[in-house]
């Protein structure tokens, strides 16, 4: 029998979707336990845009709370997404440095790495993979999946069966902006297994309301292992349900061994949590509305609430038409790029400015031609020269992978954080997050040593709404 494997999102994607991040590691912890009994293949808890919100908003230590899970689920395998040569910041790191957060993370507790690039781009994950195998974790790359002329499954196949000669463990079809639809996933599910012989898993959202009809079809086509929320922080934004996933496979072949009364406990303890969150209108119940226009437009929802809230401020919300048929065209100018952060951030800016000037690249933004100059890597169709010419003005164009240009900056980062480094990881909290990192670092001196009395104090509490 093929036992389907159950990757839970509650610790980590559920709540990034859903209440931007701000579930606390005390709130986490109660259940870890209970969590631990239950037979998942793996439990996704860190990485993505919790480092960035424990130190931003929850004044925790994200290397804290990553031992502080590993110490209450000793059974369950623990999972992150990072993002290759970006690690978890925006901008690409030095080959020393993102070896040193692989090897950190994996010391710290992680099992398997969950690895992606915006634009699919092979070069941008090497480093990261070969540092996840040097030290015994697991490297799944994620393939950012996306729907436009270049993306067949052609496409597909061939970036498959490079992961797979890269030497990874597993390869993840990452269909952020739910996109994806039933009979889709299991017609490219079906060829993904033709062509490589490493486990494949599915990570699709709710938004379009497809996702539970997705992870049907694609597990009838083989698909090894899916990812679900716990489903009170499920539907919407967020994942499949956990406890309708495991029902649905009951008794057939592909029955996950889960039981639904141990779920039916963790349950009880998310739904408390998600009362609070509702309460404090953390939690929008317009997220979990579903709204399938990305599947009209190829726009995921974030991007389309974004271009119209840029056309608001410039008192234009009447050319969003005009902006949602430009967009595709920004996208084919600069080399069709999978919609994802950044790159759906970028296109879509550059899309509007194109718009309300009534003149196609009269403005031109950083980092639009930063993607024109392949400061992010390789895009999924070339450029057109003469386009790029335009664009960058004299500028010659990158063509190694980026990371090559980028000097190791390890011993100099170590350098500029010293007069804070409490633990070896800092230095890889500072190197993400510059301008954050050395208030949170302050805060947490003042926390524990009691400097400054009062406000150290007040600079201690955790925020969680």
């Amino acid at each position: 029998m093929a036992k389907l494997g159950i990757t839970e999102t509650v610790l980590r994607d559920a709540h990034q979707s859903l209440i931007a991040t701000r579930m606390s590691i005390d709130e986490m912890k109660p259940i870890m336990q209970e969590m631990d009994k239950i037979g998942y293949h793996s439990a996704e808890v860190w990485g993505g845009a919790t480092f960035d919100s424990c130190i931003r908003f929850l004044n925790e230590d994200p290397w804290e709370r990553l031992r502080i899970i590993r110490r209450e689920m000793p059974n369950t395998k623990l999972q992150m997404l990072f993002r290759g040569q970006n690690m978890l910041g925006y901008r690409h790191y030095a080959d020393d440095c993102v070896e040193y957060f692989v090897q950190k993370s994996i010391a710290n507790g992680i099992d398997i790495i969950r690895i992606f690039d915006a634009l699919n781009d092979i070069r941008n994950l090497e480093t990261a993979v070969k540092a996840a195998k040097k030290e015994g974790g697991h490297a799944q790359i994620a393939m950012s999946y996306t729907t436009g002329e270049v993306f067949t499954h052609e496409y597909y196949v061939n970036y498959a069966k490079q992961i797979e000669a890269l030497g990874a463990d597993s390869i993840c079809i990452k269909d952020m902006a739910a996109l994806l639809t039933p009979y889709e996933a299991s017609a490219l599910v079906t060829e993904l297994k033709k062509a490589v012989k490493i486990p494949i898993q599915l990570h699709t959202h709710y938004t379009t309301g497809l996702a539970s009809m997705c992870i049907i079809k694609a597990v009838e086509a083989g698909v090894d292992v899916v990812d679900t929320a716990m489903s009170p922080l499920a539907l919407g934004t967020s994942h499949a349900p956990t406890e309708s996933i495991v029902a649905a496979f009951q008794g057939t072949e592909w029955d996950t061994g889960i039981d639904l009364v141990k779920l039916g406990e963790i349950r009880e303890y998310f739904m408390g949590l998600r009362k609070k969150y509702i309460d404090s209108g953390l939690l929008d119940p317009k997220m979990l509305a579903t709204d399938a226009k990305a599947l009209l437009y190829q726009v995921p929802g974030g991007m389309l609430s974004n271009l119209l809230s840029q056309l608001k401020q410039a008192g234009k919300e009447d050319q969003l038409d005009d902006v949602l048929a430009e967009v595709p065209r920004v996208r084919r100018d600069c080399g069709s790029p999978p919609l994802v952060t950044p790159s759906s951030q970028i296109v879509g800016t550059q899309a509007v400015w194109n718009v309300i000037n009534g003149e196609r690249y009269k403005t031109v933004t950083n980092e639009f031609k930063g993607i024109v100059k392949g400061e992010y890597g390789k895009t999924p169709e070339p450029i057109d020269p003469e386009f790029q010419k335009m664009i960058l003005k004299g500028e010659e164009p990158i063509t190694c992978r980026p990371a090559d240009l980028i000097e190791p900056e390890l011993d100099k980062l170590r350098k500029e954080c010293a007069e804070w480094t409490e633990q070896e990881e800092d230095v890889l909290t500072y190197a993400m997050f510059p301008k954050v990192a050395p208030k949170f670092f302050e805060a947490r001196r003042n926390k524990k040593y009691g400097v400054d009395g009062k406000n150290a104090d007040a600079a201690g509490k955790v925020h969680t709404v």
